[in-house]
C-alpha cells in the first residue's frame, strides 16, 4: 500500500526507539517497531506465496498433457506454446515491478493482480468444462486468453510481494536485519513447498479424475492466498509514497543526460554551495561517466535539463547489477533443463518402486523440491551461524559469495547429469536397445536422484542469493523494479535455452536423422550438451569471480574517516563508518567520551534536529531513529514528519527550503542552517534549529 504525503499524521509521544523510520502502519501513523512488520507480518506474506505457488505449478508442471491430449496439438507445437507461454510468464515481472514502484504501490499491486489471477483461473476452469470431441477454435481462442492472463496476473503480483514482505524487516535493526536474511530463505522454501505439493497431488486429479478440478482446485488456492494477504493488512508496514517521476524514467533520463553532455564542455553545475562546486564530493567515483548527466550545457534551463545526484545513484545501482544479471544466464539455462530434457533421460529408465507403481518422469522433479525442504533449515540453523561465528557476517557469507558457491553446484550437476546419460547409453548398447527407445533400459531412475538434489542446492545457494541481492543493492523506489529484474533472468534463461537447443540440434543433425537431440534418446548426446552447458558455466563463474573482486556493496563506498561535522552551536556530530547501525551522539565541545544530556547542553532551548545520509543510494536512517541519548519531547513531532516526507528528496533541495524559511532570520543564532563538510562520496545534509 502506497500512503501520499498528505496522509501522513504525526502522532504524540512516539518513542523514538520504536518507531521505524521511513514507514507507516495501515492507519497512516508512523510504523511502531513492537506492533508491526517483522515476522508477525512475513508470516501472512509467506503462507500468500505457498497458496499462489501451489495454484501456478498446478497449471503449468500439466499444461503440455492438456495441450497435447483434450486440446490434440502435435507434440513439437504443445512444447513450443508452453515454452512461450512459460517464457513470457517470467518476464512479466519487469511489468510489475515498474507498476508497483510506479504507480499504485506494492500492496494494491498485490491486491489487485490477485484478483485478476482468480478471474482468470476461473476462466480457464470453465474453458476445461466445455468439452467437445473437436475443439473448436472459439474454446482454443477462450482457453488461451486465460491462460495468458494467468501469465499476467502472477508477473505483476510476483516481484510485489517479494518486495513487500521483505519491507517488514527494518534494516536498521540488527535483529530484524539477520530475520530478513532468513526470509529470503523461506521465502524460497515457501516458493517450493507449493510447486512440491501440486505436482504430487494435481497431476494426479488432471490426469485421472478431471481437468476441470484440476484446474479448479488452483482456482480456490489462488483465493486462499489472497485471503491470507488481506487478513495480515493490519500488522504490515507500509512505505511513504513520494510523488515524483518513474523510477525506470528517471534512470534512462540519466543516461540520456550524460551521452548528451559526453562531450559538451560545461560552466554550470546545478549543485554547488557557496560558490564552490561540490560535484566530485557528492557522487560515488564508480561509473564516473554518469556524472555527466549533473552538468546543464552552458545556455540552458539548468534544473529541467540535468539529473539529480539521487537519480544518478539510482542509475549506478542497477548498473553494478548488470554484470551479475549477465552472469547468471547460464544457471537459468541449467534450471530449464530440469523439467524438459531432465525428465527426457527419465522417461527411457526403470521407474518402478514395485511391481506395479512406476514413477511418472516428470514427477521426479519433486526431488528438487524436496531437497530444498529438507536442506533449507539445515542451511537457515547450522550452517549460517557456524559461518556467522567465523566471518562475523550476520548472513554467515556474503551474497556473493553465497551465489558464487551455488554456480559451483550448478556445474556440479551438469557434470553429473553428463555422467549419467553416458552410463545410460552404455547400458543400452550393452542391451541391445538402441533403436528400440520404447524399451525401457535396465537402469534405474536413482542413478538421476543426485543431479535432481544439486539443482536443488544451487537453488538455495544462487537463486535465494540473487534475490536477496537484488533487493538489498537498490533504494526503496526501485526494490520491486530490481527483483522484476531478477526474476527476468529466468524468463530470458528459458528463451536461450529453446534458441541454443535449435541452433545446436540444426548443426549436429546427421544425415541419418540423427543429432544431439535425437527423438530416440538412445541415439541421441544429451551428455554432449550438459558437457557444454557445464563449461558455459564454469566461463560464467570466472567471469562472476572477475566482476565479483570490483563490486561494491551498497555503503562500501563510505570514509573510513566516517562524517565530522563542527556546528556553530558548539557541538560536534560523529557519524561512525557504516559497519554498524548508525548512531550519532551530541558531545560538547570538550570531546568528553560519553554523551550527554539535554540539560547539559551548551544552549537553551529545545533541539530540532533531521538527518539524511546518503551511502551512494542508500539510506541508513532519519535522526529520529538514531538518536538513543535522550527522549526528545513531543514537539519534535511536526518536524520528524517533515523529515519522513522529504526522506526521498534530493539534500540540497531541502537546504535550499529550510535556507529560503529562514533567509529573514539571518544572524538570530536561533536559527541557523549549517555549513556541511563532505568526506569520500558521502551525500549529507543536516540541518538543525534552536528554538526558544
Amino acid at each position: 500500500m502506497s500512503i501520499s504525503s498528505a496522509e501522513f499524521q504525526s502522532t504524540e509521544n512516539v518513542a523514538i526507539d520504536d518507531t521505524v523510520a521511513g514507514m507507516l502502519d495501515y492507519s497512516g501513523q508512523p510504523a511502531k517497531r513492537s506492533k508491526s512488520g517483522y515476522w508477525r507480518s512475513a508470516y501472512f506474506t509467506t503462507g500468500a506465496t505457498v497458496a499462489e505457488k501451489f495454484a501456478y505449478f498446478g497449471i503449468s508442471s500439466n499444461i503440455i498433457t492438456y495441450l497435447s491430449g483434450p486440446l490434440r496439438q502435435p507434440t513439437a507445437m504443445a512444447a513450443a506454446e508452453v515454452n512461450i507461454w512459460s517464457g513470457t510468464g517470467l518476464l512479466m515481472p519487469l511489468l510489475g515491478g515498474f507498476v508497483a514502484d510506479s504507480f499504485v504501490g506494492r500492496y494494491w499491486t498485490i491486491v489487485f493482480s490477485s484478483v485478476v489471477y482468480i478471474l482468470a483461473l476461473g476462466l480457464l476452469t470453465l474453458s476445461a468444462m466445455l468439452n467437445s470431441e473437436r475443439p473448436n477454435h472459439l474454446r482454443v481462442f477462450f482457453f488461451f486468453f486465460s491462460l495468458y492472463l494467468v501469465a499476467v496476473s502472477q508477473g505483476l503480483q510476483k516481484p510485489g510481494i517479494m518486495a513487500f514482505g521483505a519491507d517488514q524487516f527494518d534494516e536498521q535493526d540488527a535483529e530484524e536485519r539477520r530475520g530478513r536474511s532468513s526470509f529470503f530463505n523461506w521465502i524460497y522454501f515457501s516458493s517450493v513447498a507449493g510447486p512440491f505439493t501440486a505436482v504430487l497431488v494435481l497431476n494426479y486429479v488432471q490426469d485421472n479424475v478431471s481437468w476441470s478440478l484440476g484446474f479448479g482446485i488452483p482456482c480456490i488456492s489462488m483465493a486462499v492466498s489472497l485471503a491470507i494477504f488481506l487478513f495480515g493488512s493490519r500488522s504490515y508496514r507500509y512505505t511513504i509514497k513520494v510523488e515524483e517521476n518513474h523510477p525506470l524514467w528517471r534512470i534512462s533520463r540519466v543516461f540520456v543526460q550524460a551521452a548528451i553532455n559526453w562531450r559538451t564542455k560545461s560552466s554550470t553545475s546545478v549543485y554547488n554551495v557557496e560558490g564552490e562546486e561540490t560535484v566530485p564530493q557528492l557522487c560515488s567515483q564508480q561509473f564516473k561517466f554518469l556524472n555527466r548527466a549533473l552538468l546543464a550545457p552552458d545556455g540552458s534551463r539548468e534544473y529541467e535539463e540535468a539529473s539529480s545526484i539521487s537519480e544518478i545513484e539510482e542509475a549506478k545501482t542497477l548498473l553494478r547489477l548488470i554484470p551479475m544479471w549477465v552472469t547468471s544466464l547460464g544457471y537459468a539455462i541449467v534450471l530449464s533443463q530440469t523439467s524438459t530434457l531432465f525428465t527426457e533421460q527419465g522417461i527411457t529408465m526403470d521407474r518402478s518402486i514395485s511391481s506395479s507403481i512406476d514413477i511418472p518422469a516428470a514427477s521426479l522433479q519433486c526431488v528438487i523440491g524436496f531437497s530444498v525442504i529438507l536442506l533449507v533449515p539445515i542451511y537457515d540453523f547450522v550452517f549460517v551461524p557456524i559461518a556467522r561465528s567465523i566471518t562475523g557476517s550476520h548472513s554467515g557469507i556474503t551474497k556473493l559469495q553465497r551465489i558464487g558457491m551455488g554456480m559451483v553446484f550448478c556445474i556440479s550437476s551438469m557434470v553429473i547429469a553428463a555422467l549419467v546419460e553416458r552410463k545410460r547409453l552404455e547400458t543400452a548398447r550393452v542391451y541391445g536397445l538402441v533403436d528400440s527407445p520404447k524399451e525401457k533400459v535396465p537402469m534405474s531412475f536413482w542413478w538421476l536422484v543426485p543431479q535432481y538434489i544439486l539443482c536443488g542446492v544451487t537453488n538455495i545457494f544462487t537463486l535465494v542469493g540473487l534475490q536477496e541481492l537484488f533487493y538489498d543493492e537498490v533504494p526503496c523506489k526501485l526494490k520491486s523494479v530490481a527483483l522484476s529484474l531478477f526474476l527476468s533472468i529466468f524468463g530470458i534463461g528459458e528463451f536461450m535455452s529453446s534458441f541454443l537447443i535449435s541452433i545446436i540440434d540444426n548443426l549436429t543433425h546427421r544425415a541419418d536423422g540423427y543429432g544431439w537431440f535425437s527423438s530416440n534418446t538412445n541415439r541421441a548426446h544429451l551428455d554432449y550438451f550438459y558437457w557444454l552447458l557445464a563449461g558455459l558455466n564454469a566461463l560464467e563463474l570466472l567471469a562472476f569471480l572477475y566482476f565479483s573482486k570490483s563490486y561494491n556493496y551498497n555503503g562500501d563506498q563510505v570514509s573510513d574517516n566516517g562524517l565530522k561535522f563542527v556546528l556553530h552551536l558548539g557541538l560536534e556530530i560523529f557519524g561512525p563508518q557504516y559497519r554498524t547501525p548508525w548512531r550519532l551522539a551530541l558531545k560538547p565541545q570538550t570531546k568528553q567520551s560519553q554523551p550527554i544530556s539535554p540539560s547539559s547542553l551548551p544552549v537553551a532551548g529545545t533541539i530540532f534536529a533531521m538527518a539524511r545520509l546518503c551511502f551512494d543510494s542508500h539510506t541508513p536512517s532519519d535522526l529520529s531513529r538514531v538518536i538513543e541519548d535522550w527522549t526528545i519531547g513531543r514537539a519534535i513531532n511536526p518536524l520528524l514528519s517533515k523529515v519522513v516526507l522529504d526522506f526521498e528528496r534530493d539534500p540540497y533541495d531541502f537546504v535550499d527550503e529550510i535556507r529560503e524559511e529562514n533567509k529573514d532570520s539571518e544572524g538570530d543564532e536561533n536559527k541557523e542552517i549549517l555549513h556541511i563538510q563532505c568526506w569520500s562520496s558521502v551525500q549529507v545534509c543536516f540541518t538543525i534549529k534552536v528554538c526558544e
